[in-house]
């Protein structure tokens, strides 16, 4: 069954910053392909898989408060996504971009932030 996104939140645990989110993406993980192709190899190349993987980034636009900034300059912390259903997404991670938002008539203030996953993602399904 298909979800929406709607009550998904992020917490950021050791800075406490929520934040009023509108979008938030996991680019996914990433692991490297070992390239096994010998001399003698013929036909096509051979690959194994590398050992570690790359936990990948968050991405998201939040409404922008400027009495209530993201740790642009804090430390890594663990941070959660709570998805609607209650399963987690939770692993250390630390803001590597913070882009104010423009200012215009009319227009609601949404700012961007980049979040770069270091380490294991943990898992756990909705209760």
């Amino acid at each position: 069954m298909a979800d929406i996104g709607d009550g998904a939140t992020i917490a950021f645990t050791t800075s406490t910053f929520t934040g009023s989110w509108k979008t938030l993406q996991h680019t996914g993980v990433a692991r490297a392909s070992v390239d096994t192709t010998h001399l003698g190899t013929t036909t096509a190349k051979t690959y194994m898989p590398g050992d570690l993987y790359d936990p990948g980034e968050i991405s998201g636009t939040l409404s922008y408060d400027p009495d209530d900034q993201p740790p642009y300059n804090g430390a890594a912390e663990t941070i959660t996504i709570t998805f609607p259903g209650g399963a987690t997404m939770a692993a250390t991670g630390f803001v590597t971009n913070f882009d104010e938002p423009s200012l215009e008539n009319d227009v609601e203030m949404i700012a961007s932030v980049t979040i770069k996953l270091t380490g294991s993602i943990t898992w756990i399904d909705a209760p």
